[in-house]
C-alpha cells in the first residue's frame, strides 16, 4: 500500500485544498440516499463555513457506486465530494474539530455505526487537508484508502482531470465504474 509520501495528488486540489467524501446507501429521515445528500448539502456548507470561515466550495456531481468491502448484497451508494480550494492552514486541532462536526452531521441523519464498511444513512470522510499528516485514534490524514476507491476518485476526477489516471488504474482492477447520476434539483455542481 502506498504511504502519503509515495503518491502525488493533483496540486490544484490537495496541496492547498481540503476534500470531504460523502456517501449514503440507506434511507434517513430526509428520505433515500439522494434526498439525504441533498438535505445534507446546506448543513454541511454551514458547518464548513463555521469551522473554516468564508471559503469557496466546489461540489462534484452525484455518482451511484457499488459498495467496496463490507457485507454482501448491501445497496449501492450515492457518492460525491466537496472541495475547499484554499482553506486556512491546517492544524491537528482544526482537523479534529471539523471531524467532530462531520460526525455530528452523520448522527443528525441517523447514522448508526454497526459494521465496518456496512450500509449507512450517511458517511462523511475528511480525505485530506493540504499537506497535513495526522495519525490519531479518531482521524488519519490523508485518508488511508481514498486513492484506492473509485467512489472517491470519480467525483474528484469530475472536478479535476488530474485524478482521471488514478481512477483509470483503480477501474482496471475489480471495482465497478461509478455511474454519473442525472442532475437533480437541490444538487447544483
Amino acid at each position: 500500500m502506498e504511504t502519503p509520501e509515495d503518491f502525488v495528488v493533483g496540486a490544484s486540489l490537495a496541496d492547498q485544498g481540503l476534500a470531504i467524501g460523502l456517501g449514503a446507501n440507506l434511507p434517513s429521515a430526509a428520505g433515500g440516499p439522494i434526498e439525504t445528500l441533498i438535505a445534507l448539502r446546506p448543513r454541511l456548507s454551514a458547518e464548513i463555513q463555521a469551522c473554516l470561515g468564508e471559503v469557496s466550495l466546489r461540489w462534484s456531481p452525484l455518482f451511484r457506486t457499488a459498495p467496496v468491502g463490507g457485507p454482501l448484497n448491501q445497496p449501492d451508494f450515492i457518492n460525491a465530494v466537496v472541495v475547499v480550494d484554499q482553506p486556512p492552514a491546517p492544524t491537528a486541532v482544526a482537523a479534529l474539530g471539523l471531524l467532530r462536526r462531520l460526525q455530528a452531521l452523520e448522527l443528525h441523519f441517523d447514522r448508526v455505526r454497526e459494521e465496518r464498511w456496512g450500509p449507512r444513512t450517511l458517511d462523511l470522510d475528511l480525505l485530506w487537508w493540504g499537506a497535513l499528516q495526522l495519525q490519531s485514534p479518531e482521524l488519519e490524514l490523508p485518508h488511508p484508502r481514498w486513492s484506492e476507491r473509485a467512489f472517491v476518485l470519480a467525483p474528484l476526477a469530475s472536478l479535476d482531470a488530474g485524478f482521471q489516471s488514478q481512477l483509470d488504474e483503480v477501474l482496471a482492477g475489480e471495482q465497478q465504474p461509478p455511474l454519473l447520476m442525472p442532475p437533480r434539483g437541490g444538487w447544483a455542481e
